[in-house]
């Protein structure tokens, strides 16, 4: 009888979807264990090997808690909004939604086929309206609230204008814009509603606002810094500039602190967090005030000008000898002379080309303006220039430093480079970045006001001594800026925002979800709207709370019909992403007045395995943070972490396949006879390359995508063959270099996919993908399956185990329950192979041996583990079978196999019990038939007896 595994995994597969198998309860007498995947994005290419490496370990690990005896909840769904999508539908015009249809239903058939524990009845989709009614309700949320610095949490937006009708804002700590008008409860209360609206604009958790964003002009949208590769938008590879656009800003500013002391409350990798703080990145020094001198370009009005910038080192004042701004600080218009005009407009220009990443990144290039313009040194007073460089950014601290030759390496090159005077004000220092790094040595010199003090008295002073002047203050600044919310696009999810008059309002709960209307097309407006500005039925009708033609609107103050127009904007694709493990934990049947109800937020509280990429740190990772702790602040969940433990698995990198052109010509050489040749490699399909690294041709040539590109080409062999060249880098189709699963699943199963994809080593490891390596597990399985079924059927019966039987099943047990708990898979598939080879060399057939081994292994290998155990006879699903109990006393040896040795010469072994005393095992050996042979009738001189290791008979 044999493996036929395609039709093996068919059946359970069948079998697990009709009895739900895997559907988790939200009320059980079971400790509960939340299992998460972070979902994947239904591209069009479906899954690769690579894709199912996390899913597969996060498997193995819930099928190991449900064997613990937890109630488990292990939910999959698609992150479905996306510019993928878009981009597809503007190429083609095919609506979003059914290219994301088609794609998800590709992504489920290969899911299920690898045999995946998924609770499917939780299943979301973020781009369907029933779940992104519950984005949108979110953000209602987060524009009703407002930050309490006094409280430390978000709270509703009504009892900040109680404050403000009661005492006006002179008191009021908060989490604010900058420059905030100070005003009493009597002016408060005698502001019209407009006014009023744009005060608690400055307060509300998200807010409009005028923001430097990353434009890409050829995907026609903001980009955020995770979509941006080397300057270029990582989809499409297209330009991206800085430009100022008013958007959706997410104050998550106003929770820098929280996130950053939430980290040490999870149990996640010392990389992540450390990613995560340098994100958020606080710093404590002080706001130091510079007045601009006046000169003939400024007004009167303007004459007044100030710059705040933020140090962490206030003792450098006195080394202050120039500032620099970024160039798109709101100042630099203002006070750029006439004669410098043209300069600075040209340098602005051209960094608005570079993104906040390269200009973050780039250490070595020195480039700058001077603006004409000067400001006045608080303790000196005398003018020091002001510049601009692309080296500060706009949105971190004040977009404005002070700068200090003569301690920071970066603004000593913009003084060399520029001339600009370079004052030391360290005593005995030379003046460069390693001897101002060892700062508990520096000693000011040349101050008034600082002479002789280290760098910490020195702080302290010049705080002090800026806060009596009024020209500064003690503070802790954050590098997390606030995060745009805006998108120019169309497959995003719609703002429940309509305006009147200019300010924002928003939609009811009741009347969600504000649904996306249809288009003629994807692109941007002639006139540069977003998407939704073509849309013919895009306006609010407030008399039947609607969405109507967006015809008749209330254009002009004072004419007003109640209709108004709504957002043209979408949200980001991370809005869905920030709060989906919150709606898994309710059955999609039963979502309904909440995105889950309070007993199942309540009893699943959050996540305690969370799986998925490092590159989702400083965005998707932080989001879900901020929200989680919004949400807690006002009530809705109960928790401020929304995963417990995280792990990022690593990549399976693809073995890619090169051809190499040689320059000017259409002729191709093979490896070896490249040499010093100028040739360019270039990309060619995995698949038509075989294990000798060896090229078919023809197939290339008949390609249907590119084969067209080769059918002229000369191809140049050594010894008959066209021999290509092989590099080990990222699997993506890009690279032509993907394996699909289907191929895998069909020539070898999901059992020896999932077994092989954790035999490849760590999980956290990227790991290079072998087809040919598959191999070795499939034998293994059907080894296997040898253990158990015979030519005739099943072998195993009722026998006794042996000793050694026992002792192979339970250090099985031991080592596979640590590699579990220590997510060390690829160990468990070694140890399994080597209990399969003892137990098939000791004839095994005991079934209080193999039926155990079955539940060892079903976490890797569901499908034949589950075949086999019905086939013991047991009825249902292996998958709630208790874990075998590991017994310590079946690895306690209670013999040994004695060498007896003759004048050191061993000459047989001795099996005998470990308890026996020295003198009985010298009376057991020396009466044994074969020490007598070896003697023939001699006396010994000695024994020599070592308990539990040799015996040996000298003489």
């Amino acid at each position: 009888m044999q493996y036929h595994f395609n039709d093996i995994e068919a059946k359970w597969q069948k079998y697990w979807a009709e009895n739900q198998t895997f559907k988790a309860s939200n009320n059980s007498d079971k400790p509960k264990y939340y299992v998460l995947d972070m979902f994947p994005y239904p591209s069009g290419a479906g899954l690769h090997v690579g894709h199912p490496l996390g899913y597969i370990a996060s498997d193995i690990y819930a099928r190991y808690k449900r064997h613990k005896g937890f109630n488990v909840l292990h939910p999959q769904g698609y992150d479905s909004f996306g510019l993928p999508a878009e981009q597809y539908a503007i190429q083609t015009g095919q609506h979003p939604a059914i290219t994301t249809e088609t794609n998800i239903k590709t992504y489920r058939r290969q899911l299920d086929q690898i045999g995946f524990s998924f609770d499917w009845s939780r299943e979301v989709r973020t781009s369907t309206p029933e779940y992104y009614k519950w984005t949108q309700w979110i953000f209602i949320q987060l524009f009703e609230s407002w930050y309490n610095n006094d409280s430390n949490k978000a709270e509703d937006i009504s009892t900040l204008v109680a404050k403000f009708s009661a005492e006006g804002n002179a008191n009021v700590n908060a989490v604010c814009d900058d420059n905030i008008e100070s005003f009493s409860a009597e002016q408060w209360n005698a502001f019209d509603s407009k006014k009023q609206q744009e005060i608690l604009l400055q307060y509300r958790l998200t807010y409009l606002a005028e923001t430097e964003v990353n434009w890409c002009p050829a995907l026609g949208t903001v980009l955020a810094n995770d979509e941006i590769v080397n300057g270029v938008s990582e989809r499409g590879g297209h330009p991206v500039m800085r430009k100022k656009m008013t958007q959706w800003s997410m104050r998550i500013s106003a929770y820098a602190e929280r996130l950053l002391q939430g980290l040490d409350t999870i149990d996640w990798t010392d990389s992540l967090k450390e990613s995560q703080r340098n994100w958020i990145g606080k710093s404590v020094g002080a706001s130091v005030t510079f007045n601009v001198i006046p000169n003939v370009t400024l007004s009167a009005v303007e004459e007044s000008l100030k710059i705040d910038v933020f140090t962490t080192r206030p003792d450098t004042i006195f080394g202050v000898s120039f500032m620099t701004l970024a160039p798109e600080h709101e100042l630099v218009q203002t006070i750029t002379t006439p004669e410098q005009k043209a300069e600075v407009e040209a340098y602005v220009l051209a960094t608005a080309k570079r993104s906040e990443r390269d200009r973050m990144a780039d250490v070595k290039t020195i480039s700058g303006a001077f603006t004409g313009a000067y400001a006045e040194h608080p303790f000196s007073k005398e003018p020091i220039p002001i510049w601009i460089g692309d080296y500060v950014l706009a949105g971190y601290g004040t977009g404005a430093v002070m700068s200090v030759p003569c301690g920071d390496q970066r603004d000593y090159d913009f003084a060399k480079h520029f001339n600009i005077a370079i004052p030391n004000v360290f005593e005995g220092a030379d003046i460069s970045e390693e001897a101002f790094a060892s700062k508990d040595n520096v000693v000011i010199a040349n101050s008034d006001f600082l002479n002789g003090m280290n760098y910490k008295k020195a702080s302290k002073r010049a705080i002090y001594d800026l806060e009596q002047m009024g020209q500064g203050e003690g503070k802790t600044n954050y590098r997390l800026r606030d995060a745009v919310f805006s998108r120019q696009r169309y497959w995003g999810e719609p703002f429940p925002v309509y305006y009147v008059n200019g300010m924002p309002q928003m939609i009811d709960k009741a009347h969600l979800p504000i649904t996306l209307p249809e288009v003629e097309k994807y692109l941007p407006t002639e006139t540069g709207e977003p998407p939704l500005g073509r849309a013919d039925v895009w306006a609010w009708d407030t008399n039947t709370n609607t969405v109507v033609p967006n015809v008749n609107l209330s254009a002009v103050e004072g004419e007003d019909n109640g209709i108004y127009p709504l957002e043209l904007n979408t949200m980001p694709g991370w809005a869905g992403s920030s709060w989906y493990f919150f709606s898994y934990m309710e059955e999609k049947a039963k979502r309904g007045e909440d995105f889950a109800s309070q007993d199942a937020l309540n009893y699943w509280e959050n996540v305690d395995l969370y799986i998925g990429g490092s590159e989702h740190a400083t965005g998707h990772l932080l989001y879900s943070r901020f929200w989680t702790k919004f949400l807690k602040d006002r009530a809705f969940v109960g928790v401020d972490e929304p995963f417990k433990k995280l792990i990022n698995q690593g990549m399976i990198l693809g073995t890619s396949a090169f051809i190499y052109r040689e320059d000017g010509t259409n002729t191709y050489l093979s490896k070896g006879l490249v040499k010093d040749k100028k040739v360019a490699p270039i990309h060619v399909k995995v698949q038509y390359v075989n294990a000798s690294d060896e090229l078919n041709i023809e197939d290339l040539k008949n390609d249907a995508e590119f084969g067209a590109d080769y059918k002229d080409a000369e191809f140049i062999l050594e010894d008959g063959v066209y021999k290509v060249g092989r590099e080990v880098e990222k699997m993506s189709k890009s690279k032509y270099n993907v394996v699909s699963p289907d191929a895998i699943c069909e020539q070898y199963g999901a059992d020896s996919l999932r077994l092989y994809e954790m035999f490849l080593g760590p999980l956290e490891q990227a790991k290079p993908w072998n087809t040919a390596g598959i191999t070795g597990v499939h034998g293994f399985l059907k080894k296997l399956w040898k253990l158990y079924v015979g030519e005739a059927g099943l072998i195993v019966n009722d026998a006794s185990p042996t000793k050694d039987n026992l002792k192979t099943l339970h250090k099985t047990i031991k080592k596979v329950q640590e590699d579990i708990e220590n997510f060390s898979f690829n160990t468990s598939v070694s140890t399994f192979m080597i209990a399969v080879n003892e137990l098939t060399a000791q004839k095994c057939t005991s079934k209080a041996i193999l039926e155990p081994l079955l539940v060892l292994l079903s976490p890797y290998a569901p499908h034949i583990t589950e075949e086999l155990f019905s086939q013991l006879g047991n009825e249902g699903s292996i998958a709630t079978a208790p874990f075998p109990i590991f017994e310590a006393s079946h690895l306690v040896e209670s013999s040994k196999n004695y060498p007896i040795s003759f004048n050191g010469k061993m000459r047989f072994t001795l099996e005998l019990p470990m308890d026996m005393s020295k003198d009985e095992i010298e009376k057991t050996v020396m009466a044994h038939e074969k020490t007598i042979a070896q003697l023939e009738g001699r006396t010994p001189k000695k024994v020599i007896v070592v308990p539990g290791k040799i015996v040996n008979i000298v003489g």
